[in-house]
C-alpha cells in the first residue's frame, strides 16, 4: 500500500491527551460528588464550599427535584466511566482511533471530546 496513513497516535501524543483526560476525570468526579451529595442530602449539605461548581449546584439543588439530581448524577457517572475507557484505549494504545472508519480522530475534537471513539465523518454517517 503506498498510502501513508498514520494508524495511531506518537506515544509523545499519547501522554498529552492522557494529562487531559485526568484532569477532566478529576473534575468529574469532584462533580459527580457534589451531585450525589446534593441529591442525598437535598442541599443541606452545611458546606461552605466557595468553587462556581459547588455554588451553581447548591442553589440549583433547591429548585432542582431529587430526580432532576439523580439523571445528573447518572450522566455524570457515565462520563467519568468513558473517561476511563479512554484511558485504556491509551494504555493499549488504539485511543484516537475512530472505531467505524480506522482513521484517526482529528486531535482538536479529541481535545474537546477525549472520551470520542467516533470521528466527525462516522458522527454525521449515524445522523
Amino acid at each position: 500500500m503506498a498510502e501513508d496513513i498514520k494508524v495511531r497516535y506518537s506515544d509523545k501524543d499519547l501522554a498529552m491527551f492522557k494529562e487531559i483526560i485526568v484532569d477532566k476525570m478529576e473534575k468529574a468526579q469532584k462533580d459527580l460528588e457534589l451531585l450525589r451529595s446534593a441529591y442525598k442530602n437535598d442541599g443541606n449539605n452545611g458546606t461552605d464550599d466557595t468553587s462556581p461548581t459547588f455554588k451553581a449546584f447548591e442553589e440549583g439543588s433547591e429548585t432542582m427535584s431529587k430526580e432532576a439530581n439523580t439523571q445528573l448524577a447518572i450522566r455524570q457517572e457515565k462520563f467519568v466511566r468513558d473517561l476511563k475507557n479512554a484511558l485504556l484505549r491509551i494504555e493499549n494504545k488504539t485511543y484516537g482511533i475512530c472505531r467505524v472508519t480506522g482513521k484517526l480522530i482529528n486531535p482538536e475534537r479529541l481535545k474537546l471530546v477525549p472520551h470520542a471513539t467516533l470521528s466527525i465523518e462516522a458522527k454525521n454517517m449515524q445522523s
